[in-house]
């Protein structure tokens, strides 16, 4: 049965990140749509789209970053005024899903958020989520409706590529590093395609009547003399990443950087990451807007291109998967009719 055609491409932007959705636009040759969204003074949420979206194909572009809450709740409601005002088809591209750690019941009478906001999308009215880089592998199994999670990982491992191609790395000194054993498959295929061994730090976290205090006890892996790199899909308050590079540099280190998807970057993170010497560079993309206060060595890789071109492949009906081989170097057959 043929595919029906797609509706016009529309754009919409929430605030949390207009920067990027221009910049999506920019390189889809569209404008973005225009639309009212703003609190009343009771805090409600209001939006008011400027044009019609009979029958489009609408890509609403808001990552869930801080403040969470208000984001969330900005994109359900753009979701719902996209379905009320009869869009052929709604994707939510949700760069950023906030409450994505809070994926198991890991102690008593606690809640699976990221279920729950999954859901909350689901019945706003999306049709389709479209990601970057999951928390955790488990959270695409909670949409009951497609949800495209793609990858930043070789958007970031191509800045560093760069440093091999001029001389300002060398590989042959290079490991990669994963920040705890959660982040161990991610690093090993960054590793992987560099062609670099991997490193692993195991890291424990106790609690107490304070919070959390993060503690780690060993650096699985050789790094004397070498050039470690983190690895981690993001940054939150950046204690675990300073304490990262401190135990690099106890065994010996000669520099250290670092790479994520998501520059979190809650609380003193800028002023940790400002104040670690021994961490020469971090490296992120800009699925999170950076604060105006962040420090040179924080380097922003875009994600645009990226996104555009597979909402582009989306909204022509041909396959995501090659897009994202495209960007990560992997040779693909050509295409004898079906689109993986």
């Amino acid at each position: 049965m043929p595919i029906s055609e797609p509706g016009e491409l529309t754009v919409l932007s929430g605030r949390a990140n207009p920067a990027l959705a221009q910049a999506i636009c920019d390189h889809l040759g569209v404008a973005p749509m225009g639309a009212d969204v703003f609190e009343f003074n009771n805090s409600n949420t209001f939006v008011r789209l400027h044009h019609s979206v009979r029958s489009h194909d609408v890509y609403i572009v808001q990552p869930t970053c801080a403040p969470a809450n208000q984001n969330v709740m900005e994109l359900l409601i753009m979701i719902d005024a996209a379905r009320r005002a009869s869009a052929g088809r709604v994707t939510a591209v949700v760069p950023y899903y906030g409450y994505g750690r809070s994926d198991k019941k890991d102690q008593p009478r606690v809640p699976v958020t990221a279920r729950l906001v999954a859901d909350l999308i689901t019945v706003a009215g999306a049709d389709r989520l479209l990601t970057l880089d999951f928390h955790a592998e488990q959270l695409q199994g909670f949409f009951n409706i497609p949800a495209d999670e793609l990858s930043a990982l070789p958007i970031l491992r191509h800045h560093f590529e760069l440093k091999m191609a001029t001389g300002e790395l060398d590989p042959h000194n290079l490991v990669a590093v994963a920040a705890d054993v959660g982040a161990t498959k991610r690093a090993r295929d960054f590793g992987e395609h560099l062609g670099v061994p991997l490193v692993v730090i195991e890291k424990r976290r106790l609690y107490d009547e304070e919070g959390t205090k993060v503690r780690f006890f060993n650096v699985i892996g050789d790094v004397q003399g070498r050039t470690a790199l983190i690895v981690d899909d993001e940054v939150d308050t950046g204690t675990s990443l300073i304490m990262a590079v401190e135990a690099l540099r106890r065994e010996g280190a000669a520099r250290i950087m670092a790479c994520c998807t998501h520059p979190v970057f809650s609380g003193s993170a800028i002023e940790r990451i400002r104040a670690a010497d021994d961490l020469e560079e971090i490296v992120v993309t800009d699925t999170i807007p950076l604060p105006a206060n962040a420090p040179d060595k924080i380097k922003v890789v875009t994600v645009a291109p990226f996104l555009a071109d597979v909402i582009g492949a989306i909204h022509e009906g041909t396959s995501v998967g090659r897009v994202f081989d495209r960007y990560a170097g992997a040779h693909t057959e050509p295409d004898s009719g079906g689109n993986p």
